[in-house]
């Protein structure tokens, strides 16, 4: 059992406090978190292949979510992207959701609420295989 790998979910948010907490309660749900502070440092490592999920802020220095999502669709069209924000606009949401976003989700958020959308966005992922 221990050699199967966990699901890595990435982090993008330019808070250092979002990160480190998102990573605490990742790895605490049993995932493997890789956080960045900006977009392009996740797009210029090797990480895409190996990402299970992404988890990413919507209002970020450089590369915002929604063009981060865009651009992740042409390379990964099934990886699941959760939006997190703190600045709720419906026009935004309804974008996010528009281009293949899985959940939008508003900061503060329920620790068990964000486990939980992973959670679905893992399985809807994968064809509900092992969820």
């Amino acid at each position: 059992m221990d050699s199967i790998a966990k699901p890595v979910i990435a982090v993008v948010d330019d808070d250092s406090r979002v990160r480190e907490s998102l990573a605490s309660l990742i790895e605490s749900a049993g995932f493997t978190a890789q956080v960045f502070s900006l977009a392009i440092d996740l797009l210029k490592g090797d990480f895409l292949a190996g990402m299970s999920c992404l988890i990413t802020d919507v209002r970020m220095p450089g590369m915002d979510g929604l063009n981060l999502q865009r651009y992740l669709r042409l390379k990964r069209p099934e990886l699941p992207v959760i939006f997190i924000t703190g600045h709720h606009d419906d026009e935004v949401e309804r974008r996010a959701f528009a281009e293949g976003a899985a959940f939008f989700i508003r900061k503060p958020f329920d620790a068990e609420e964000l486990i939980r959308a992973v959670k679905t966005a893992l399985s809807q992922a994968s064809g509900n295989h092992g969820a």
